[in-house]
């Protein structure tokens, strides 16, 4: 099926959502979606999961997935020295498509403190948790050190595990006893108004 007309469904079931701060049911979604059989309904639940565009937690139950409806890319713009512009539509992305690759692994966190400012994690910030990934030399992770839990970056010297911070007020940390990885950071998310 082509995608956007998946998106649209899912923009329908994110309609719902936000007025009625929860999932519609099956029975619902017959209406929402101006079917006539729930097992129509049931199919178009199965290709919206299958797509990411709709997830399931571990009961079945339909959850939430904002920032599913498709925004317009509209091309580049430089950072660099000023260039003629041209506003053309190039395709439409998903904010979740184009940030999560796994649904189910990952999480967002608010960075609460300012040890992680020279990286660009500001304080009120989300950050995006990907579990399950293995940490390489230079990743930003959250981790549990000695029972209290961080964002720093993953350094690896030696053999050794350093947690650094991206802030020179605060020292690096090396684990005395426990060290829990709960996930790298895979992206960092301000919103500016």
């Amino acid at each position: 099926m082509d995608k956007k007309i998946l998106h649209q469904y899912a923009r329908k079931l994110d309609d719902f959502y936000t007025s009625a701060r929860r999932m519609p049911s099956y029975s619902e979604m017959l209406k929402v979606f101006g079917f006539r059989s729930k097992n129509a309904v049931f199919k178009k639940i199965s290709q919206l999961v299958d797509e990411g565009l709709v997830a399931k937690d571990r009961t079945g139950r339909l959850v939430p997935m904002h920032g599913g409806q498709p925004v317009k890319l509209l091309g580049l713009v430089r950072a660099g020295f000023p260039s003629p512009a041209e506003e053309e539509t190039v395709d439409l992305i998903s904010i979740d498509e184009y940030l999560i690759s796994n649904p189910q692994a990952t999480f967002l966190l608010k960075v609460d403190g300012d040890s992680m400012i020279d990286a660009g994690i500001h304080p009120g910030d989300l950050v995006l948790i990907q579990k399950g990934l293995s940490p390489k030399h230079g990743d930003i992770v959250v981790a549990c050190v000695d029972n209290q839990w961080t964002l720093k970056y993953f350094e690896k010297h030696k053999g050794k595990v350093i947690l650094r911070a991206a802030n020179k007020k605060y020292p690096a940390i090396e684990p005395q006893q426990e060290l829990t990885i709960g996930g790298v950071v895979i992206a960092n998310i301000r919103k500016y108004r």
